[in-house]
């Protein structure tokens, strides 16, 4: 604070955190604090607010556990959310290592702007292309039909595959980036004295250059994971009837239910769930929240 103070002066460090509290406070914590109290009070019509009925009540959370289906579309979010995680990072890790141990200068430049050029592009398009390409008539399998690989068709669009593919993508650079940040700091000379000593690859990445990414890579899993447990364009456009989302239940509850106390009180669960991640992401990977924010 002291250091910010007398770098820009009084006057525009003053103006700074004017700027950045009420943003916080407008954008942040006064929503999050309406929408605990939506979450706690039960769904009640104009002519009863503020009778004997309205008060606070945990009846919006146990709907939850009492109704199986959406109980059931919690723990798939969950768990699909975590393989969308693994599979980003399987996909991540290497074209992350690639840009910041053996490309340098102008090449690591341009492979990083071929990555992000397709984001320009906004998300919803970006995964309508998709559902163009996996649909059953597209020309995904189109060309595996003519390969030879498939006798027919494949609807990819039936379960949980096509919105796996899109998350994937969708989140590819959350994932590249802070991988990208972790691994550029790494000296090269300690890869190099790892494969002087003989050691293989595989056990150069397990032993020298992953634990030195902690960092990134908790970071990447944390963005990841959040974005796949709270999109719901992706699984809307892709998903089925049978692959249903937990955000997709939260839309159902505000927008079409109209029952807004309900639908607060999923997204704080979500919301809960996705603390819960950082910390289990801070703990697994032994790292602290500065280490997670560099």
């Amino acid at each position: 604070m002291a250091l910010l103070f007398r770098r820009h002066g009084w006057p525009l460090s003053l103006a700074m955190l004017l700027i950045v509290a009420f943003w916080i406070v407008i954008q942040v914590v006064l929503p999050q604090l309406l929408m605990i109290d939506f979450s706690f009070r039960p769904n009640l019509l104009p002519s009863e607010l503020g009778g004997p009925k309205d008060g606070y009540t945990l009846g919006n959370y146990r709907t939850l556990w009492a109704n199986d289906v959406h109980f059931a579309i919690f723990v798939k979010t969950i768990v699909a959310s975590a393989v969308v995680t693994l599979l980003t990072f399987a996909v991540c890790y290497p074209i992350a290592f690639h840009l910041a141990y053996e490309l340098k200068g102008p090449k690591a430049a341009r492979l990083m702007l071929v990555l992000v050029i397709p984001f320009w592009i906004n998300e919803i398009l970006r995964t309508f292309a998709w559902y163009i390409v996996l649909a059953y008539a597209g020309p995904l399998n189109a060309l595996l039909v003519w390969l030879g690989i498939l006798d027919e068709p494949m609807r990819f669009l039936d379960g949980n595959g096509g919105v796996m593919i899109g998350m994937v993508y969708a989140y590819l650079l959350f994932m590249v980036f802070p991988l990208y940040n972790a691994i550029e700091s790494l000296d090269p000379a300690q890869v190099e004295a790892a494969r002087d000593l003989g050691a293989s690859w595989g056990r150069i990445h397990r032993r020298v250059v992953i634990p030195h990414a902690k960092p990134g890579i908790a970071t990447g899993c944390i963005m990841v994971f959040m974005l796949a447990a709270g999109s719901y364009a992706v699984p809307a456009l892709l998903g089925s009837p049978n692959s249903r989302w937990f955000t997709e239940i939260i839309y159902n509850w505000f927008f079409e239910g109209g029952n807004w106390n309900q639908g607060a009180a999923y997204a704080f669960i979500l919301l809960l769930l996705c603390v819960g991640f950082i910390f289990a992401m801070m703990r697994v990977f032994r790292v602290s929240l500065g280490e997670l924010t560099r």
